[in-house]
């Protein structure tokens, strides 16, 4: 299984900057020490194909460095041309992994599922919406007709929800913490929210109900946002679940979409934990597990826990 890389583009951050970029190159390296993957840098997006989805004034204003400041601080970053490197590489992660998956059931990119940005503007660290931008592709090149996108990062996917509120093709289901950013929500397809410091058994009973919904939908392909920030220890989550309990959800997916033979792309979302190191083996178990369910003789490994360093 092939999975895309961006980490070679670091951004420049200030110091005490909350966004954890040091992640994405420590999950690419504890993925590597696995072997379960080849791994292959993200291709650039084609600015023409961001504008698919995204306004194109904001896409033309974003590459030149000329947002308007009120945009940049509601995007979080500040405007660098690494940024912009950073940014199509994400999106372009995207875009080869949802390829990977209509070819073999299955694609992943080590960035993206950056659910908060408009057609029109980002937010909370996200510049492109690259599940929208990569659906919009895909469609034009007439490889699919329906997508499902399951978020199920802590919080609510309200970009995406917009950018899909009038199109019944695209099913859209979040579950997220109800108190948490963004605090103005938008109306997914099916949006289950949770009160502050619910753990793995509300959390898993959620995804009972609306799991079916996606694959009732019968999508072409199912975008996977596997954001980790639930995790109890994340600075940004306010719920209460553990590793176990974030493992448990992903093999319910993986398995629930090999069982319907719907594609499944896995994009990273977001994770804030202190340590890191949490935030970083979340995400690892997230690409193991997708590997391994593919393969129906160590689809389940009893007694492997998630939070330790991975093992080859």
């Amino acid at each position: 299984m092939k999975l895309y890389y961006s980490d070679q583009y670091e951004i420049p951050l200030p110091p005490g900057h909350r966004f954890p970029v040091r992640k994405y190159r420590m999950l690419r390296e504890v993925l590597q020490a696995t072997g379960l993957f080849d791994f292959a840098p993200a291709p650039l997006a084609d600015p023409t194909t961001i504008a698919l989805i995204h306004e194109r004034t904001y896409v033309q204003n974003f590459l030149a460095g000329s947002l308007d400041s009120s945009v940049i601080r509601r995007i979080g970053f500040p405007w660098s041309q690494q940024l912009v490197q950073r940014t199509l590489a994400s999106v372009g992660s995207t875009v080869a992994a949802s390829r990977d998956a209509l070819r073999c059931g299955r694609g992943g990119g080590l960035a993206g599922g950056t659910h908060h940005a408009f057609s029109d503007t980002g937010s909370g660290f996200c510049v492109f919406n690259d599940m929208a931008v990569a659906i919009a592709v895909l469609r034009e090149e007439g490889k699919i007709r329906r997508a499902a996108i399951l978020d199920l990062d802590v919080h609510q996917g309200d970009g995406t929800a917009k950018i899909f509120e009038d199109d019944d093709n695209v099913l859209t289901i979040s579950i997220h913490g109800q108190n948490n950013f963004p605090f103005r929500k938008q109306t997914s397809s099916l949006d289950v929210g949770l009160p502050d410091g619910a753990g793995d058994d509300e959390f898993l009973e959620a995804l009972t109900r609306v799991l079916p919904k996606a694959i009732e939908f019968r999508p072409d392909i199912l975008f996977f946002q596997s954001g980790v920030d639930g995790l109890a220890s994340d600075k940004l989550g306010r719920l209460q679940l553990t590793c176990e309990g974030l493992a448990e959800r992903d093999k319910r997916v993986f398995m629930a979409c090999m069982q319907a033979g719907i594609p499944c792309v896995v994009t990273l979302g977001g994770g804030y934990s202190d340590p890191i190191d949490f935030t970083v083996h979340a995400h690892a178990t997230t690409f193991r597990l997708m590997a391994e369910i593919s393969r129906p003789s160590d689809a389940h490994v009893p007694g492997r826990r998630c939070c330790g360093p991975m093992q080859p």
